[in-house]
């Protein structure tokens, strides 16, 4: 998996901006977490696909970053979290044991945003 690391309001703002041209993937891990852990191993074994960019955001170290998320796109802040970002908007947003790349996929393929 091909990682884009969040660290700044300049990135989210850039990531936004790309899901106008592809869907985007934010996955919100934490560190501490073993359940985080394997949600990104999940996301890790995952089939290398043109179809999505995928984000990762380390929340222990960038809590401030990850209360805007929540807040930009309008949805509660859990972790492990994955977010698909389309035109600018979050359409499906999974958390905990739900965090799976075929139904990020499949809703990045099917979303009529």
């Amino acid at each position: 998996m091909n990682w884009f690391e969040i660290e700044s309001e300049v990135d989210l703002d850039q990531l936004q901006k790309n899901s106008f041209d592809k869907p985007q993937i934010i996955f919100k891990h934490s560190t501490r977490c073993s359940i985080s852990a394997m949600a990104k191993g999940r996301l890790d074994s995952a089939p290398d696909s043109d179809a999505l960019a995928f984000h990762y955001l380390d929340l222990i170290q960038y809590r401030a970053l990850s209360n805007e998320i929540a807040d930009r796109f309008h949805i509660a802040h859990q972790s492990p979290q994955a977010l698909l970002i389309k035109n600018g908007e979050c359409v499906l947003e999974l958390s905990h044991w739900d965090i799976r790349y075929d139904e990020l996929l499949s809703e990045s393929l099917n979303s009529a945003h």
